[in-house]
């Protein structure tokens, strides 16, 4: 009689390193260094300065590490952002295990409005630059309709 394909068991310790777990061709390692190579002061972020007293804040950069990824990724939403860095294995390694709460991730957006428009112009044209994406999508249509499936309809 065969056995079925097990598994590693859930408590056996693993000795690995999230640096090991993220290939080197995996794009959240461009976003890593495209953050760590920006002046932040030159595109009008408002920079967190280190404060004397109370719980130290988050470095600026990990929020533009997150909406990038979020941006890449489709996720909009700041709870989903917080939801996200607990759960994914990128943004583990991305923000070096940091997870930034959802009103953290709002205020930051809601902060820097001009600030993150043109980090998002500077990503897309570099990209576009680079080649990684066409641009060439004229018009989106942006009609929306529901659904009706009941039996007067049929």
């Amino acid at each position: 009689m065969m056995e079925h394909i097990t598994g590693i068991q859930r408590n056996q310790m693993c000795f690995s390193s999230l640096d090991d777990t993220i290939s080197s061709e995996n794009p959240i390692r461009f976003i890593d260094a495209f953050v760590g190579a920006l002046s932040l002061e030159a595109l009008g972020f408002s920079v967190q300065t280190i404060k004397s007293e109370g719980r130290p804040g988050f470095d600026t950069k990990i929020f533009l590490k997150l909406y990038l990824y979020g941006y890449l990724n489709g996720l909009r939403s700041s709870r989903k952002l917080q939801k996200e860095c607990v759960r994914n294995i990128e943004l583990q390694w991305l923000l070096c295990a940091i997870v930034p709460n959802y009103h953290s991730i709002s205020d930051f957006r809601k902060d820097n409005p001009s600030g993150l428009k043109k980090l998002f112009k500077l990503f897309v044209t570099f990209l576009k630059d680079a080649d990684l994406i066409g641009g060439d999508i004229i018009a989106i249509d942006g009609t929306k309709s529901r659904a009706h499936n009941s039996k007067k309809a049929n």
